[in-house]
């Protein structure tokens, strides 16, 4: 995860772009005025001020996913400003910008939880208040959202690191994880289902550690380091967090493991490519955070404007597709995409 994002930063995008594709930004600009004579629809009258709160500020993965968020509230004709916590582990930093959405009265907020549970009673009173709110990467309990857009299935977020791991050492021997924050969401899900994936496909596979590189790059640099001082037999290490990936990437590069620990998880193309091309990492996966972002932005959208209220069998519109609620309150953006040296170089995010 590369490159920098400012808290505080309003973006006020035109209605030009209209795409969930992959888009280079959006340049500022001031919002044009709903269409002559729609006024009276609830759609021309929906509050589409926008609150983009991820995880953590500085993260390249979160800076992708707002550019996402940008170039659907251009098609939409809303405003958006970013905000949060520095670090990845601050569920109280999110909480706080929770409540500052609210009393701003925005009318969607886009949240990537730093914890489950931790913000619940912040986002109920921003609901409360007359909030949309939209959780997506990383889901809270779905009493404390509207609506969750999920990048894939867990369970298929999960395999998909598992069979990588599994190919690329044989099928056979040791192995660890290394984590994002010991409290998120989304990668403990992940990491209980591949416990359970090794356990019932790949029994000569022994996961012997889990650490956690809390999304901080010379942390994750540093537990790489200790993993391979710890297990001196360690075959491969699972980093199913951008952050983490790439800083055990960078770690391997230039050590004696290289070549011979496989390194697989979650990256993005950008961050990993080099990664790929000298041999340091095969194979890894990730979906596209840019689309996650906008359409995330667009249900926001769709339940500001009373489109859809969350149940599942609700249809919306994002770009040119159309996306269908599930369970829980949960909208699946698609399955994970695997990279390597054959097809990396026609991806740029």
């Amino acid at each position: 995860m590369l490159g920098k994002s400012r808290a505080g930063l309003r973006t006020l995008a035109s209605l030009a772009a209209a795409s969930l594709l992959l888009a280079a930004g959006c340049s500022s600009g001031t919002t044009a005025p709903a269409a002559s004579g729609a006024a009276s629809s609830p759609a021309a009258t929906a509050n589409l001020t926008m609150t983009f709160l991820p995880k953590n500020l500085g993260n390249a993965y979160f800076d992708t996913s707002f550019k996402g968020v940008q170039t659907a509230v251009a098609a939409i004709g809303g405003t958006v400003t970013q905000v949060g916590p520095a670090k990845g582990d601050d569920p109280a930093g999110q909480v706080s910008y929770i409540n500052t959405a609210a009393q701003q009265q925005v009318g969607a907020l886009l949240v990537s939880a730093n914890d489950k549970s931790a913000i619940c009673d912040a986002l109920k009173e921003a609901m409360t208040a007359g909030v949309k709110v939209v959780t997506f990467d990383s889901d809270t309990t779905p009493d404390c959202r509207n609506l969750f857009v999920n990048q894939a299935t867990a369970e298929g977020i999960a395999k998909v690191q598992v069979d990588m791991i599994a190919s690329q050492i044989g099928d056979a021997g040791e192995v660890a994880i290394l984590s994002a924050s010991a409290n998120a969401t989304n990668q403990n899900a992940w990491i209980d289902m591949m416990k359970k994936e090794f356990a019932a496909s790949h029994p000569n596979i022994k996961l012997v550690d889990t650490v956690y590189g809390n999304d901080d790059d010379q942390t994750s640099f540093d537990k790489t380091a200790a993993l391979l001082q710890s297990h001196p037999n360690l075959k491969g290490i699972i980093s199913p967090t951008t952050v983490g990936i790439s800083a055990a990437a960078r770690y391997l590069s230039t050590s004696k493991a290289k070549g011979k620990v496989a390194l697989t998880g979650l990256g993005t193309p950008n961050q990993m490519r080099k990664f790929v091309e000298d041999g340091t990492v095969t194979e890894f996966a990730l979906w596209n955070p840019e689309e996650l972002g906008a359409l995330a932005a667009h249900a926001a959208a769709a339940l500001a404007k009373g489109e859809i209220t969350g149940k599942e069998g609700d249809k919306f519109k994002a770009g040119d597709k159309e996306y269908t609620v599930g369970a829980d309150a949960t909208v699946l953006l698609g399955e994970p995409y695997r990279f390597n040296k054959e097809n990396i170089a026609n991806f740029n995010f």
